[in-house]
């Protein structure tokens, strides 16, 4: 059964207590650490301390930065974290997450994607916040990720713009058109204020479905904030097994368009919003029409409850007025990472298993083609060298669970 985590936002969700509930539950903050520094964010810091409200224990991730940062936009951000030394399902998860967060900025404050500046909801502290809940989330193993409805706040809050209504309308952007159910108003008497961020908004919204299955809970943890409420200021996290009820994780479904009237540079960020949506790979394949016209087959992956998302993104960022569904059945070998180190760095490997034992250890291509770019040695003579260190793997038994990865 897939390993599982399941979010509760009875106090709303922002990264910070996400990366909270996370080290909580398990997630080491070494990892989180590492990921500061491979990707160069100086004058960023990510601690961690206990926490307590009542009965409720749990953790507090504070992310602390000088305030001396250069101002990035969702471009520099998109290629420093392409770039970077990430394991590939923490990388693409990352994108994802942050392509849905600047597409609702530009929303917000109707700018091109490209050009958005991420302002309150931060460059440095938005990226940790991002990055290390894919990082927890790898490192706990977790295949399946589900939420309750999340409470977002009643209020004002203030912004560089002025005074805006709760929730702000980057994370409105991000809750509306995705099917998210939220919490009526929190306890009367209690004080207004924002409680769902625009940057927890994107992590739940793009990573998480909503509908709950039966799951056999393992641990818990809670994700402290910062404000202090007359509850619990804090979010729940649930890592355990899910038991197969809900929806079978075999209900996927193979989305197709043909599109012959679109500027073809358009299809890289067509691509970007689809994955951001929710969908678990997507592939363009040319073809020739009637009257032996050019055109594209864009087919995406879905999970059966993320169609609605992905086919909404299909009809707004093309030029389709049509989209073929077709039900899938994959079987799906188990999949997890392992590091050997060759003469020029480490490289990643991708192991495979079926029926109890490893089948085949496959190097990244984007760690040999780093320690290429690093050294004078040739990709083809570095992944040689991965792939023969790799080989030790074959035929050993299966251990550990598989990891994050959709494809």
């Amino acid at each position: 059964m897939p390993r599982i985590a399941v979010f509760d936002p009875f106090s709303g969700a922002s990264g910070d207590m996400i990366l909270g509930a996370l080290v909580d539950a398990g997630a080491p903050l070494g990892s989180i650490e590492e990921a500061v520094v491979q990707l160069g964010l100086r004058g960023a810091r990510v601690t961690a301390e206990p926490a307590s409200s009542g009965a409720v224990r749990g953790t507090r991730v504070r992310v602390e930065t000088v305030k001396e940062q250069p101002s990035r936009d969702w471009r520099e951000i998109r290629a420093l974290i392409a770039d970077s030394a990430l394991e590939a399902p923490v990388r693409d998860q990352a994108l994802a997450v942050f392509a849905a967060l600047a597409k609702a900025e530009s929303e917000a404050h109707r700018e091109p994607i490209d050009r958005v500046h991420f302002h309150e909801v931060g460059a440095v502290d938005a990226i940790i916040d991002i990055v290390g809940a894919c990082i927890g989330l790898h490192a706990l193993g977790v295949e399946q990720i589900v939420s309750h409805p999340v409470t977002v706040g009643t209020g004002w809050v203030r912004s560089d713009h002025g005074l805006l209504p709760v929730p702000a309308p980057a994370t409105v952007n991000l809750l509306a058109g995705n099917s998210t159910p939220i919490r009526p108003d929190p306890p009367a008497g209690s004080a207004p204020g924002e409680l769902l961020t625009p940057t927890g908004a994107a992590i739940l919204v793009t990573l998480a479905s909503w509908t709950i299955p039966a799951y056999t809970p393992e641990r818990v943890g809670h994700g402290f904030g910062t404000r202090q409420l007359p509850w619990p200021n804090a979010l729940r996290l649930w890592i355990g097994e899910a038991t197969g009820a809900g929806l079978p994780e075999s209900e996927e479904y193979l989305l197709e368009t043909n599109i012959d009237d679109m500027n073809p540079q358009f299809f890289e960020p067509l691509s970007e919003r689809l994955f951001a949506a929710g969908a678990l790979d997507v592939w363009l394949t040319p073809v020739t029409m009637k009257k032996g016209r050019p055109a594209t087959v864009v087919s995406a992956i879905v999970p059966a409850e993320r169609r609605a998302n992905v086919e909404r993104v299909l009809f707004l960022e093309s030029t389709t007025i049509g989209v073929r569904a077709t039900l899938l059945s994959r079987t799906r070998a188990h999949r997890r990472f392992e590091t050997i180190t060759t003469r020029w760095g480490d490289v990643r490997l991708k192991l495979r298993g079926w029926e109890g034992r490893v089948i085949g250890a496959m190097p990244e291509y984007d760690d040999c083609f780093r320690l290429s770019r690093e050294s004078d040695a040739s990709i083809r003579e570095i992944w040689a060298e991965a792939h023969r260190l790799g080989e030790v793997f074959t035929g050993q038994r299966w251990e550990g669970p598989a990891q994050v990865e959709g494809r």
